[in-house]
């Protein structure tokens, strides 16, 4: 599918140029590098404690259960990070398959590339606040059908996210075997820690199954991130606030390059553009996975969970890979604060259009990116209302087009 025009707009054209010069000074870059190597299996060991400067806690999952429902209620309300040990999860297994992926030849990659009308596959272009990511990745999510023996483009596959763009055996043997089963041991950790956070919140461990662990719609990432030339300290992905409902990250030891910010207050600009709040790195202990919410969780918990602001750094000499796992709800899923937290802040958001505005935005510039305050009851934002008629128009078993539904996502221009 070809990339959306707009002819007469200064502003787009000079977006596309920075796009496509990115990309070919990405491509060039990982070409000179004639191999990728992983970094040692060893992984950097560091605790955190209270003392300054804060950061966001370690947790052990082998904890007695009511602790641990304590201390990560604590960290998603102070930090909405957290990392988490014994957790189930064979860190090692799927670092390999990760580095054998952006081995490939760039063309092999291109070849799986993700568009805007199917939201999955390869990607070196992706737009953070309409700014360019210093990065290549691949995103694979649940198949329409939950069943990944299928074939990925079989006609049941279909979603909103579209159909998954995986190398064939026969270009990268075992790849897609490894891949899916990290994603289900994901999927594991991730239900664990939602009945956590749900008995944070008062409500039942089981609470989210239904939205969550039966009709999730969630997605792994594989990140490469190449020396930048800029040198230390350029952005490979702008501050961002992740859309769903918990993240679940495997980080690389040996590149200490994601920052996060403790949430600001509702209303402050600081909440999405990071402007005079001070950043802390996220160091990863030894055998970790980092945890972090996302704006739904926010809106469930009526705002005593926080979707923080993080970004990742690029390094002058160092490259960096990343597996964040981001576990969403299912599309059709009404997301509204829970009665347990008191009086509603939010008005009910839509997982389908949430998303759908979100990966719009990574392909366009259709105004400011949707947050969690455009749901805030008071609030101006035209979104609640858009999203009425995009739930009316959308069929969620067919694969989104950035296109066909842009008249009911561009918001108004002032």
């Amino acid at each position: 599918m070809k990339r959306p025009k707009r002819r007469g707009n200064r502003r787009w054209g000079e977006l596309m140029k920075s796009r496509t010069r990115a990309r070919r000074l990405l491509v060039a870059l990982i070409d000179h590098h004639v191999s990728i190597r992983l970094p040692p299996m060893r992984l950097l060991a560091r605790r955190f404690s209270s003392s300054p400067p804060p950061a966001p806690p370690v947790l052990d999952l082998h904890a007695p259960r009511h602790a641990l429902v304590a201390a990560v209620a604590d960290a998603c309300s102070r930090w909405g990070f957290f990392q988490v040990v014994h957790h189930g999860v064979d860190v090692n297994a799927y670092h390999k398959p990760m580095a054998d992926f952006f081995r490939l030849p760039h063309n092999a990659k291109a070849a799986l590339r993700r568009t805007a009308g199917n939201a999955r596959g390869f990607f070196d272009d992706e737009l953070t606040k309409q700014k360019v990511d210093w990065k290549q990745a691949i995103d694979v999510g649940m198949p329409g059908s939950r069943a990944w023996a299928l074939p990925d483009d079989d006609p049941s596959n279909a979603c909103l996210d579209g159909f998954n763009r995986l190398p064939s055996d026969a270009l990268l043997p075992g790849f897609r075997e490894a891949t899916v089963r990290y994603y289900e041991s994901l999927t594991s950790l991730a239900a664990r820690v939602a009945s956590l956070m749900a008995e944070g919140l008062g409500m039942p461990a089981d609470h989210f199954d239904r939205e969550l662990r039966e009709a999730h719609t969630s997605y792994l990432r594989l990140n490469y991130y190449p020396p930048h030339p800029g040198g230390d300290g350029a952005l490979g992905i702008s501050p961002h606030r992740d859309a769903g409902f918990l993240t679940v990250l495997w980080q690389d030891p040996s590149c200490h390059s994601l920052q996060v910010q403790q949430p600001a207050e509702t209303g402050s600009s600081r909440r999405y553009d990071g402007s005079g709040g001070e950043w802390t790195t996220v160091v990863p202990a030894e055998g970790a996975l980092t945890i972090n919410t996302g704006d739904m969780a926010q809106i469930w918990s009526n705002d005593r969970y926080q979707a923080p602001l993080h970004r990742v750094l690029t390094h002058p000499t160092l490259e960096r890979f990343s597996a964040p796992f981001f576990y969403n709800p299912g599309y059709r899923t009404q997301v509204a604060p829970l009665p347990s937290p008191g009086r509603p802040k939010f008005l009910p958001c839509n997982w389908g259009y949430f998303r759908a505005q979100r990966f719009a935005g990574d392909f366009a510039d259709f105004g400011a990116e949707i947050q969690t305050d455009d749901f805030y009851e008071g609030s101006k934002s035209h979104h609640p209302q858009m999203q009425e008629e995009f739930l009316r128009t959308v069929d969620f078993s067919t694969p989104f087009s950035v296109e066909k539904y842009r008249p009911l996502l561009q918001m108004p221009r002032k």
